[in-house]
């Protein structure tokens, strides 16, 4: 029944169970929560990743290529973030823990308003915010809210949510039922005060968080072991029978996944085995399109049905200039295997003009380092390369030759000033002026040679202390995410070879920006993490 258009609940149950609590025949819900709140269940999973498309956008990791810790980071809150809408759907589910999220934020037109932490000169800002929700609309809104998103949209979502906009809903104060702790512990629900409060008090340690998440961990790794082995048989067979140089992931995908990737390219080497040869001696890389890497290896798209990567594809993004040297790369009626060939005649023709960039620079060499610079295809980056090589021509910027020999620089597109990286190499613009880049190459070369040196012996200390550090807790295996630097991998082994943790003996462990237990039982701890007793 509904009474002056009011939703009703007869709460006459609940003054039997708790007496202490003032027996109210009728309440009035939405004159306790706003208008939206009432209607958040109708909002479906397949509707609220529709909502969360403008924060998708400002958070995708494809657009920190230049960033890698930035996207590494987002990459990681995104699936602890899918983790918690699953969750958020699974029925009869009761209480989430709070869930602390760190994103990296685009600037765009829409979250560009005042009162946030400033974009930085790369143009974006952190943004950190703790999900403790019950539903998917009000975990949306918080979402959207937290990274100064608009909301307007929700609105006109093919769903049962409520017409009245939801800028006027804000308006409304939001003043949920405050409970008696007997409430919560008849009913086994969680006290969401008390989760946050705890959330807010306590300083995740190294020591505390192994101590909570060691079995959860040993559950799946142990889980995973069958799986693991299966992985690595796959993965040996495929070298051996495709006399290929390694096989690899672009992305932290679970074992499942990648077992399930490599079962496609094995049906695929049975059907077709004499056109997958093409790829002798190459790498190839499971990632999200398929093609030829600017470092020359082998992307299959895991999008992509693996029946594709062999029969024609999309036309190749091929530079003008190319098209009389390249035709075969063009043909829609042929696959990536079958264009192999022509990629390895573009890769070639690659090489030589870094070599003639290098020549013109003093000696310079030129790098690709795929750790730091976002996934090019071999034409993208055939043609960034090529219009540096032609701005270099015109200007004529005299080098003495060979006096840059044994430093090294990346080209990449998304900068317009030249710049020196603490590994050591040069960051060079395409558009940067040539006579102002003589004179910073010659002005910062020492410096250059001092960082490239220094990068070595600091290689060559991790290596050590990786060793010393899986010797020591009997790990099973010890690594870092592409986003975690040889300095931070080197202080991480440094304290944690202080420290007695038998929690760790047979686990794999990764090295992170945060706190997580991965699908398969691999343990990921962050770089910084910190020192302390288990709070119990």
């Amino acid at each position: 029944m509904a009474i002056n258009g009011c939703l009703e609940v007869d709460v006459h149950i609940y003054a039997e169970m708790f007496c202490h609590l003032r027996p109210v025949k009728k309440l009035c819900l939405e004159k306790t929560f706003p208008h939206w709140f009432l209607y958040s269940r109708a909002l479906s999973g397949a509707e609220a990743v529709n909502a969360l498309r403008p924060f998708y956008f400002v958070v995708h990791p494809d657009f920190f290529g230049q960033h890698p810790r930035e996207r590494e980071v987002n990459e990681n809150s995104l699936k602890r973030l899918s983790v918690y809408l699953e969750n958020l759907q699974k029925p009869g589910f009761k209480s989430l823990k709070p869930t602390q999220l760190t994103f990296y934020v685009r600037e765009t037109d829409q979250n560009s308003s005042d009162g946030q932490e400033p974009f930085s000169a790369s143009g974006f800002r952190a943004v950190k915010f703790t999900l403790h929700t019950r539903d998917l609309l009000s975990t949306v809104l918080d979402i959207l809210n937290s990274c100064s998103l608009s909301t307007e949209h929700i609105q006109n979502l093919n769903t049962n949510v409520h017409s009245q906009p939801l800028k006027e809903a804000k308006k409304i104060p939001d003043r949920p039922i405050k409970w008696d702790k007997s409430y919560y512990s008849f009913t086994g629900f969680k006290d969401p005060d008390e989760d946050l409060e705890q959330v807010s008090r306590m300083e995740t340690t190294l020591i505390s968080w192994l101590d909570n998440n060691e079995r959860s961990a040993v559950k799946k790794l142990k889980n995973s072991l069958p799986l693991r082995k299966e992985l690595d048989r796959l993965k040996n067979e495929l070298l051996h029978q495709l006399q290929l140089s390694d096989i690899r992931w672009q992305r932290s995908w679970g074992i499942a996944h990648r077992c399930s990737q490599l079962h496609s390219l094995g049906r695929l080497a049975q059907q077709n085995l004499d056109i997958l040869k093409n790829a002798k001696g190459c790498t190839i890389i499971f990632t999200d399109r398929s093609g030829m890497s600017a470092m020359g290896h082998v992307m299959l798209g895991t999008m992509d049905v693996h029946h594709h990567w062999t029969k024609g594809l999309e036309r190749a993004a091929v530079p003008s200039f190319l098209m009389a040297y390249t035709v075969a790369l063009l043909s829609p009626k042929t696959g990536l295997f079958e264009r192999l060939p022509s990629y390895l005649d573009l890769q070639r023709r690659l090489m030589l003009l870094e070599d003639q960039i290098s020549y013109l620079l003093g000696g310079i060499q030129v790098v690709y380092i795929e750790e730091l610079q976002p996934v090019l295809t071999l034409e993208e980056y055939y043609s960034l390369l090529d219009v540096f090589y032609n701005r270099l021509l015109k200007s004529r910027v005299p080098f003495h030759p060979q006096s840059l020999r044994g430093l090294q620089m990346i080209v990449n597109s998304d900068r317009y000033a030249p710049s020196l990286h603490e590994l050591g190499h040069f960051n060079i613009p395409t558009l940067c002026d040539p006579a102002s880049l003589q004179w910073f190459i010659l002005t910062k070369a020492q410096q250059a040679r001092v960082n490239m040196k220094r990068k070595e012996e600091l290689k060559i200390l991790e290596n050590e202390l990786i060793q010393a550090s899986t010797k020591k807790f009997s790990l099973e295996k010890l690594y870092k995410e592409p986003g975690v630097s040889s300095l931070q991998m080197v202080a991480c082994c440094k304290r944690l070879l202080e420290q007695s943790l038998p929690y760790l003996q047979g686990m794999h462990l990764c090295v992170s920006h945060f706190y997580s237990v991965m699908q398969d039982g691999d343990l990921c701890i962050p770089w910084n993490w910190k020192n302390g007793d288990a709070i119990k």
